[in-house]
This record gives structure tokens, sequence and C-alpha cells, in this order.
């Protein structure tokens, strides 16, 4: 085949450490549109970003030239320094990170369902939404190492 053709999209989820709720208004809006930023910058799409004041999801689209690591590092430290500078206070993500594939057909409902996260955790937690999230994609887990 003379050229590459690839659909890679990732709903992404990372947070806080100790899944501290800093991420607070009026500041949250800011940081997700950072991330954004920092997402175009590496020539990649960014779909959707939101999450409450503990945890950021994101869905992306990636080329096939992006490592996803290398991906969620930069989102983690440009985000991080940009907190920094904001004065927010001591802040750190967590160090691991959850990414999940999407299928381009699921892509507007993974949309919706980062676009209603303040809704979404009215009625679950996060650890109850990341533990679905797991089951939903077939991954493995040890609770012990999840928090």
């Amino acid at each position: 085949m003379p050229s590459t053709h690839v659909s890679l999209h990732y709903h992404i989820i990372f947070c806080t450490k100790d899944r501290r709720r800093i991420i607070a208004e009026p500041w949250r809006a800011e940081l997700h549109a950072y991330i954004g930023g920092i997402i175009r910058d590496i020539d990649a799409v960014a779909r959707s970003i939101g999450g409450p004041g503990d945890h950021v999801h994101v869905l992306l689209g990636l080329k096939a030239t992006h490592t996803l690591a290398d991906v969620v590092r930069q989102m983690k430290r440009g985000s991080s320094a940009w907190i920094h500078q904001h004065g927010v206070g001591k802040f750190a993500w967590q160090e691991g990170y959850g990414a999940f594939t999407v299928s381009p057909s699921q892509l507007s409902r993974v949309q919706r369902y980062i676009a209603n996260q303040m809704e979404h955790h009215r009625k679950k937690t996060f650890e109850e939404e990341y533990l679905d999230l797991l089951r939903l994609s077939g991954v493995e887990y040890d609770e012990r190492y999840l928090w």
C-alpha cells in the first residue's frame, strides 16, 4: 500500500495526585482549553476535554506517528506547568492513566459523556465510573493497584 491510513481515537483519563479536588472554577475551563492546545501543538485532534475537580477526560485522535504514552506525558507535564504558573498551589497528577480505544461510530457518544461529567458525577463516584470503564473495555486489573 503506498500510503498509511489510520483511525486512532482514545478516551484518556488522568487524576490529580491523591485524587484531590483541586481543579476548580473559574480556571477549570482554562485548563481544559490549555490541554486542547497541547494536543493541537503535537498535531493531534482534541475532540472533547472535560471533568470535575479531581480528574480529566480527554477524547482525542492521533496519527500513526504518535505514541500514546508520549502524548499523555506531554499533556500532563504541560498542564502541570501551566497550573503552577497560575499560582493554584501545590499540584501534581497521579503517575498513571487510563486509555481506552474508541471506534468512530462511538465518538459522539463519548463526546456527550465527557460533556456531561459534572452531571454524571452527581450520581456516580469516580471509582465507580473508572471500574465500569475498565470492565466495559475488557481491561484486566488488580484493585489493590488502582487507587
